[in-house]
């Protein structure tokens, strides 16, 4: 039988302008869901420039990486009904989102 590989994500995410620290409250929120579906919140990591507020900057606000144990894991935190319970707030405070499948070589 094959053992079912491990998906490694990066998530990148814009802010709808104005709307930056309640991007990072709306993630505070469904970030702890990860776990209770056999993921990992490998890094995530916050802009350090204050003074940018344009979605259609190149550079995202928030960047994301994750591994689940397979890709049941991830479809499991997807439906997760107490994440999509928060799909409106999301849906206020994020003007664009990119996910792409990785390969994580170090934690460091």
């Amino acid at each position: 039988m094959m053992v079912p590989m491990s998906v490694q994500l990066c998530c990148l995410l814009w802010a709808r302008p104005g709307r930056r620290a309640e991007l990072s409250a709306y993630e505070d929120k469904v970030l702890p869901l990860v776990a209770d579906h056999g993921g990992t919140v490998v890094s995530r990591v916050i802009s350090a420039d204050p003074g940018r507020d344009d979605p259609g900057d190149e550079d995202p606000d928030e960047v994301q990486v994750f591994d689940f144990e397979n890709r049941a894991a991830l479809d499991a935190y997807l439906a997760d009904p107490r994440r999509t319970a928060l799909h409106a707030e999301r849906d206020d405070v994020v003007a664009r989102t990119r996910l792409f499948g990785v390969r994580i070589v170090s934690d460091r």
